[in-house]
């Protein structure tokens, strides 16, 4: 999700919450700790040179179980980020803190933000020897010709 979508979705919210992939919803006390701009310089194995850029929202919580962040205040806290740190329109990382700092996408159901897995991946794959992932095929989707026979496509 990118920045100008979680605005336009904001703006159409009474409340805010955050669902976990597992299920489990972000305690209503939450906090926005930080919004900033993380760019990550970085050279891939197969020796290309890269640049990412994200927008990211740090969510924390604490016991203060009376505080509710309101939508309001978040688009205002998101546009003085983007006015005071020249953020662009960039994709939404989200940290959460599990049994370490989460790194999460970010969707949107119609109600509920959803903090979306992320996985590692290698971006050179050309290049480390890593084989393309073979095409899956449904047996019943293969030429009905009779396999097992002297004129089949198998032996």
């Amino acid at each position: 999700m990118k920045l100008s979508e979680i605005k336009s979705k904001l703006n159409q919210l009474e409340t805010i919450s955050f669902q976990l992939p597992n299920g489990e919803l972000v305690p209503n006390h939450f906090h926005v700790t930080e919004v900033g701009k993380i760019t990550k310089h970085f050279i891939d194995c197969g020796g290309t040179v890269r640049n990412e850029e994200v927008v990211n929202f740090q969510l924390w919580n604490a016991n203060d179980y009376d505080h509710r962040l309101h939508p309001e205040k978040l688009v205002s806290i998101i546009e003085l980020s983007e006015k005071v740190l020249g953020i662009e329109d960039l994709e939404i990382e989200v940290e959460y803190q599990g049994d370490t700092i989460g790194k999460f996408g970010l969707d949107f159901n119609g109600t509920t933000f959803l903090l979306t897995t992320k996985q590692t991946d290698c971006l050179a794959k050309d290049n480390c020897g890593i084989p393309v992932e073979k095409p899956k095929v449904k047996l019943s989707e293969l030429n009905n010709e009779p396999c097992c026979s002297p004129e089949g496509n198998c032996c």
